[in-house]
């Protein structure tokens, strides 16, 4: 197993890890307006660093809670996105979870100037690459139509 590669001040030269939170509700989505940069009064999946003490599935839902307010249990990992450039902090990559609970009234915590639920079909500008990410999950979501043979 490799080693993490450590820079000359320290620093880690390999990626850092993120977790997303695809929460969606219907025909809406939850998101959250980014408070700090990079982005900020973007609109953005809710998500966060994954902490040295715990899981992405924990992190996911962490964040969720910290950002929103609301609590929600995973229902699957959506994918890993990780393209070089994506954050302007640096290199780092994404586990994105789609997560299913209570719908609730979403309110804005943490570094989440604001919190709510948005059509999918009327979103705003997304912050980093969660548009791709929201196209994709939404794709793999789409009903599959029966092809006669």
């Amino acid at each position: 197993m490799g080693r993490a590669r450590v820079g000359r001040r320290g620093r880690p030269t390999t990626p850092s890890l993120t977790v997303d939170a695809f929460f969606r509700s219907g025909r809406e989505l939850l998101l959250v307006r980014r408070g700090h940069p990079p982005f900020r009064g973007r609109w953005a999946l809710p998500g966060g660093f994954v902490e040295l003490t715990e899981s992405c599935e924990h992190a996911v839902l962490r964040e969720l809670r910290e950002e929103t307010g609301l609590t929600a249990k995973v229902h699957r990992l959506l994918g890993v996105y990780s393209a070089p450039g994506r954050d302007p902090r640096g290199p780092n990559a994404s586990a994105v979870f789609e997560v299913r609970g209570r719908r609730g009234r979403p309110v804005g915590g943490d570094d989440a100037r604001e919190a709510r639920w948005w059509p999918v079909d009327a979103l705003p500008p997304l912050a980093f690459d969660h548009d791709q990410i929201v196209a994709d999950a939404l794709a793999r979501a789409a009903p599959r139509r029966r092809t006669r043979r």
